[in-house]
């Protein structure tokens, strides 16, 4: 079990030449690591370890033995099982079963604190059935074991408890062999022969961890490498799978593609060339680990060449063992532009450092997300009671990157940036027996050339998204009294009203560049990003992509009239057929503008109205008052579905191009709630973009 401690670098063991050929591609260098390299790995250590990255030897002996204990409960249970289904005696002394771990354990980069992924494999007798009754059961009876829980109908099933203190999500699955040995090694693709599917998404966790460790040069410089890039993610705010930034998995896959590259460097090197190479990547080409293998089992494997959807994937990372799949098929056309920025920014600190012009601890510093947008959507969901509460964050945040999608796609949105962070529900802004979460959508809207004032009407964007989580929810039956989702525009200097001053106020600059005037806009990858063409000094703490619009003064606004209806599914995004081709390097083309309120009206013609004074879409009332100084740059301003209307943007096709959904998504066909105590509210956010001359 050393091999899963995180012994710190250093001897003669990390100097020895590789004996085999890594990746996919031969090693740009072959170099050894020089003294004052180890010296900055061993500052990378010590200025990781404030952050609790490092599990003392007495955790890491606790979770060793909370996993021998529940390795035995498996043999017990599995043998009892055995035993009950008229088993020979002398077959039921030698059925064996076994735990294996995966993820962040098994790669040897577990935090303190962490949970275990784990996987029970048991032999061809054991049903599926007995592990979420019989086993759950048997778990049930132990003192130790707290929170048990079973989710039997999970994409991929689990059991969830506490051993002991330490958090354990145990996966099932069932070999066709007669017995597990000790020894068994998983692999070997024959291993996955006539087994089904959910035995097959089981087994892929283990699989594809132990084949990542396998195909690095040096385990211990690639486990310390991957600690720092996972820290480095968290606190940069683009670790999150769910969200549309790369998940735990993906990371790996990333840091063992540089150690392949550079077999013999140590961990500061690392870090230094994973920003490197990632900086300069051009997506959409895949990350391979090996070349894929076909096994001739029949399962669908990631392959642009067969599967039209997936030459769409924007930044694909592809997992190393059959069935091959791409590990980043959330990744949005803003979530691939803000990482892409952000391991440009990590170069630059990281060429500071090994210049000896900075320290480690200032590549963990975090971006001031509330200081980097002028305008902001907030996303609100609440719930009467904390379990609802709980439940419904759950599925509300796991649908928030189709809300992003939305946004992106509108003509006017350059960019839309979730923070990942969830903020609690100001007293001032919820009802006092509710429970509030909050998340923020940094929004840089396009530079418009040429144009007195533009309106742009997120009305649909955002409806389409609420549809989706209020359709999913239905589906489960999760959807309770008091769920609600409310959508609102803000400037930056009303986040105040929102966030606690600490979260809000400024950080000191440390480093500034100068951007020249003529700059307009950058090409990334097919991405546009407009920035501001202006000699301010902006600070580099900020990815590039980050700059914000001109400065904005809020006009007052009265507020927005609720018009109620409950959601028709013909609100829902659509698929243009042949609307994949138009787009560039696999980012979905933009769609013109949310339909008029004329398009609107016909949608929800025969749609019972109902009346509800709660709004879920609303501006912020009051709001700053303040004059727009002529040559400030655009004006947004809301504009109310009573009063004065903005003027409609001309278009010829109100079509919406995107890209492929996830199989996780809802079917566009699904119910939409009926019941009237669950009532969806639609209102509007309009804003207008006055530019002046």
């Amino acid at each position: 079990m050393k091999e899963m401690s995180s012994t710190m670098p250093g001897g003669q063991q990390q100097q020895q030449q590789p004996q085999k050929h890594y990746g996919i591609t031969s090693a740009i260098s072959l170099a050894p690591p020089r003294e004052i390299d180890h010296q900055y790995t061993k500052k990378l250590c010590d200025a990781m370890k404030p952050f609790g990255v490092f599990e003392d030897e007495e955790e890491l002996n606790h979770r060793l033995a909370v996993l021998g204990k529940l390795n035995n409960f498996v043999k017990e249970w599995i043998a009892e099982i055995s035993e009950l289904k008229n088993l020979p005696p002398s077959a039921i002394s030698c059925v064996g079963g076994k735990i294996f771990t995966f993820g962040s354990y098994r790669l040897g980069v577990h935090t303190k604190g962490a949970d275990i992924d784990a996987l029970c494999v048991a032999p061809r007798h054991v049903e599926r059935s007995d592990f979420f009754q019989s086993f759950f059961e048997k778990l049930k009876q132990h003192e130790e074991i707290k929170d048990l829980r079973a989710v039997e109908d999970a994409f991929v099933p689990v059991i969830k408890f506490k051993f002991d203190g330490i958090e354990i999500d145990l996966l099932f699955a069932r070999l066709a062999l007669q017995s597990i040995p000790d020894n068994l090694d998983l692999r070997g693709d024959s291993i996955l022969r006539n087994l089904d599917i959910r035995c097959i998404r089981s087994l892929n966790g283990c699989r594809v961890t132990d084949e990542i460790l396998y195909l690095v040069p040096n385990k211990e410089n690639f486990r310390l490498t991957l600690r720092a890039i996972k820290l480095w993610a968290k606190r940069r705010g683009i670790y999150s799978n769910m969200l549309g930034f790369l998940g735990g998995v993906s990371w790996a896959m990333l840091v063992a593609r540089t150690c392949q590259l550079y077999p013999n460097a140590v961990a500061a090197t690392l870090v230094h060339k994973f920003f490197l190479v990632f900086s300069k990547w051009e997506w959409p080409n895949p990350v391979l680990l090996k070349q894929p293998e076909d096994s001739n089992l029949n399962l669908p494997v990631w392959d642009p060449r067969v599967n039209p959807s997936d030459r769409y994937h924007l930044m694909p990372i592809i997992t190393p063992a059959y069935p091959q799949q791409n590990s980043t098929y959330n990744v949005s056309t803003s979530t691939r532009t803000i990482m892409s920025e952000e391991f440009k920014y990590g170069l630059s600190i990281t060429d500071e450092i090994l210049l000896g012009k900075a320290e480690w601890s200032k590549l963990f510093e975090p971006p001031n997300f509330f200081q980097k947008y002028k305008h902001y959507i907030v996303l609100t969901a609440s719930a009467s009671t904390e379990e609802n509460h709980l439940e419904w964050i759950g599925l509300v945040e796991s649908k928030i990157r189709v809300l992003v999608g939305n946004l992106e796609r509108n003509e006017y949105i350059t960019l839309a940036h979730v923070n990942p962070q969830s903020f609690p529900g100001s007293k001032e802004n919820r009802n006092e027996n509710d429970f509030v979460s909050m998340w923020f959508i940094g929004i840089i809207f396009k530079k418009v050339e040429n144009a007195e004032s533009v309106n742009i009407d997120l009305t649909y964007d955002i409806q389409s998204f609420t549809d989706t989580v209020y359709r999913q929810a239905n589906n489960i039956n999760m959807l309770k009294d008091g769920m609600k989702i409310e959508a609102t525009h803000v400037k930056k200097k009303q986040l105040h009203q929102y966030l606690p001053p600490e979260v809000v106020q400024k950080k000191k600059r440390r480093i500034v560049l100068i951007y020249n005037r003529n700059v307009d806009s950058l090409s990334l990858n097919g991405s546009l990003i407009f920035l501001k063409a202006h000699s301010d000094l902006i600070s580099s703490l900020l990815p590039l992509s980050h700059s914000e619009e001109p400065p904005v003064k809020a006009r007052p606004v009265s507020p927005p009239v609720s018009s109620s209806v409950i959601p028709n599914a013909a609100s829902s995004p659509k698929m243009e057929p042949n609307g994949l081709e138009e787009s560039i390097n696999g980012a979905p083309a933009k769609r013109p503008h949310s339909p008029t309120e004329e398009d609107l009206a016909k949608r929800h013609k025969e749609t019972e109205v109902v009346s509800n004074d709660d709004s879920i879409f609303k501006e912020p009332y009051p709001p700053a008052s303040d004059s727009c100084t002529p040559g400030e740059g655009p004006n947004i301003v809301s504009t109310p579905l009573s009063g004065s209307k903005a003027k409609p943007i001309p278009t010829i096709d109100t079509s919406r191009t995107q890209r492929l959904p996830s199989m996780e998504l809802p079917d566009a066909s699904s119910p939409l709630p009926a019941s009237n105590s669950c009532r969806v509210v639609k209102n509007s956010i309009k804003l207008a973009l006055n530019r002046h001359k």
